[in-house]
């Protein structure tokens, strides 16, 4: 079905797609928000996690230029489960996300919120150092594009309301954003050392 799925394009070692049709119900927009509270609760505590664990590969990598794999894979499950939230959140699919933990890097497709990463074998040991500061571009584009999602999503909203289904621009460019933040993501987080291009691709 042409618009079903939005499989991330490009070749970068991070990615996030989705996989879900257009057509959702017109009363979804105005209540996944409330129906979201308890996943958030739980996303929002593996974000703490998240940031715990970049704080201890900072320094890791820095002597060993290594991320442990069993580190690694955690923090790619937090990364995981937070995206399945939002594209949940902004009513992108109507499944409701599960409950699962997995740590493992690729995707194991059993939602329609797709995020995975490559595992590098070795970083630049430097690399940690500056990073948060060379990504400061990506920080001001994307400031701007979650503005324009935030009003492409309350228009969208109306749009459901009325046709009971996505506009398919308007949904590509709200994915376009994910997929970008999330290869930043990646990046800042010390996942990957390969600079994130500026691509909603």
């Amino acid at each position: 079905m042409p618009g079903a799925g939005d499989g991330a394009a490009g070749s970068y070692p991070a990615a996030w797609s989705l996989d879900a049709p257009l057509e959702i119900a017109r009363w979804r927009p105005f209540v996944h928000w409330l129906l979201i509270i308890p996943q958030a609760v739980v996303a929002y505590f593996l974000s703490l996690l998240a940031s715990a664990l970049t704080f201890i590969a900072f320094f890791i990598i820095l002597f060993t230029k290594v991320y442990p794999e069993s580190l690694f894979n955690v923090m790619v499950m937090c990364e995981r489960y937070q995206y399945r939230v939002m594209s949940y959140a902004m009513f992108l699919r109507e499944p409701y996300p599960p409950f699962t933990f997995e740590t493992v890097t690729a995707d194991p497709g059993d939602d329609p919120s797709r995020l995975s990463v490559v595992y590098p074998r070795e970083l630049n040991r430097w690399a940690p150092l500056y990073k948060w500061f060379i990504a400061i571009p990506h920080y001001i584009v994307l400031a701007f594009l979650w503005f324009a999602a935030g009003i492409v999503l309350l228009i969208s909203a109306f749009v459901i309301l009325f046709t009971g289904k996505w506009n398919e621009g308007m949904r590509k460019f709200v994915i376009g954003v994910n997929r970008w933040t999330w290869r930043v993501t990646a990046y800042v987080y010390l996942l990957r050392d390969e600079y994130p291009p500026f691509s909603l691709d």
